[in-house]
């Protein structure tokens, strides 16, 4: 995210409860942080799959290739961390294996299981995914020290902890 992107979002005093002539950056809350900073990996990671001839990739498909090819995750781990419903997950992986990108085939020890592999095309696309995503952390690594990532990352992790406590909190009932 560039300065200037970053101070449109401040500008919005729907983000900051503040009005749109104060201009500190110190101001924007997290959530919409998040949001935009998100958008620094998918801009590289779109870049990378164009220049590779991978425009067909369709939307979360690079988060299930990517997860694949570089943690050994499953498609149904990574599609569960996605948090769509069976049926958009069903769809993604349709798309993923008539363009190209993942083979199906039975289970030979369980009929009633299939299984999802990456072929030649995933594999390539997974790179040039694994490329826009280190091009992105190159970039931050420039831009803080190592104490401010590893802070990021600890209060990233710290994030992800809490969302966990609230959707069991939420699958349970309980307000």
């Amino acid at each position: 995210m560039t300065v200037k992107q970053l101070d449109k979002i401040v500008k919005q005093p729907y983000y900051r409860g503040m009005s749109s002539t104060e201009t500190s950056h110190d101001d924007v809350v997290v959530p919409a942080l998040l949001r935009a900073a998100r958008g620094a990996y998918a801009a590289s990671v779109r870049l990378e799959l164009a220049a590779d001839g991978f425009e067909d990739l369709p939307r979360n498909g690079a988060f299930v290739i990517g997860g694949m090819a570089n943690h050994g995750a499953t498609p149904s781990d990574l599609v569960r961390q996605l948090r769509i419903s069976k049926q958009a997950t069903s769809q993604l992986i349709d798309s993923l294996v008539l363009r190209g990108y993942l083979e199906r085939e039975t289970d030979p020890s369980d009929r009633r299981r299939l299984t999802l592999a990456l072929t030649e095309r995933g594999v390539a696309a997974a790179a040039a995914v694994r490329r826009g995503v280190v091009a992105v952390d190159t970039n931050l690594e420039r831009a803080i020290t190592a104490e401010q990532l590893a802070g990021m990352r600890a209060g990233l992790i710290a994030l992800c902890d809490i969302a966990e406590m609230f959707e069991e909190l939420a699958s349970s009932g309980v307000r």
